[in-house]
């Protein structure tokens, strides 16, 4: 199973998700847009993992990439490919199926738990992860529910978390894929971000969380499991 990431920044990497795929023996491809990288053809891969980044999803004028990316990701959802989307990813993907991506009234930066939907609890994607987990977030734009998108969770500060379209593309607005060193790296690079605020916490809190990054890493690799060959 061939797998393609999509990263727009070299400090939001696929982390766990790199590590599961050299674990299952899956070749990983990538297409690092900061480096001027091209994209594959669609029928050359399996699944498309689309990373996170600091930029929003309509800033075309500065990333002119994006519109290149949209269209791809579009692509790979007409062509039935597994999708899995990471906080911009997953407002991507959202845009690209007709939702509305708009700022959110908090931003969430840090440890908070989400709440997994009826609906993700009785999917065998999710099933075997308890009601509530406390994730890792940076973001603060969201998105609204797409057409015929099943919503899988919510947060205290963010309504749509998580959502799933036609069984194999995957959005999640929150990070499981990150460890320590991922962190850190975004805080190197967001720190201005962290001007205090009811969802956002200190540096040092996030970094402290050892039990929260094991239990997050656990989750994407049952996801990842669990999703389609």
């Amino acid at each position: 199973m061939k797998i393609h990431y999509l990263q727009h920044v070299p400090f939001e990497t696929p982390a766990n998700i790199e590590k599961w795929a050299k674990t299952n023996g899956h070749p990983l491809s990538a297409t690092q847009f900061y480096r001027g990288d091209p994209l594959p053809e669609i029928g050359s891969i399996d699944w498309l993992v689309v990373m996170g980044g600091p930029m929003n999803i309509d800033e075309e004028d500065k990333y002119p990439w994006l519109l290149q990316e949209k269209k791809f990701i579009e692509q790979a959802i007409k062509a039935e490919k597994v999708v899995i989307g990471i906080c911009l990813g997953a407002q991507l993907i959202a845009a690209v199926l007709g939702a509305k991506v708009f700022q959110n009234q908090y931003k969430e930066i840090g440890w908070f738990p989400i709440q997994f939907t009826e609906e993700a609890r009785a999917s065998s994607l999710f099933n075997f992860l308890p009601q509530k987990l406390k994730v890792f977030h940076w973001h603060g734009d969201t998105f609204d529910l797409p057409p015929d998108a099943t919503r899988l969770a919510q947060s205290e500060a963010c309504a749509n978390q998580a959502f799933i379209y036609n069984k194999k593309v995957l959005a999640l607005q929150f990070h499981l894929e990150v460890r320590p060193e991922n962190v850190r790296q975004i805080i190197a690079h967001c720190e201005h971000e962290l001007t205090g605020g009811q969802y956002i916490q200190k540096s040092e809190e996030m970094l402290s969380q050892e039990e929260n990054f094991k239990k997050i890493n656990e989750a994407m690799d049952g996801i990842l499991n669990r999703l389609p060959g």
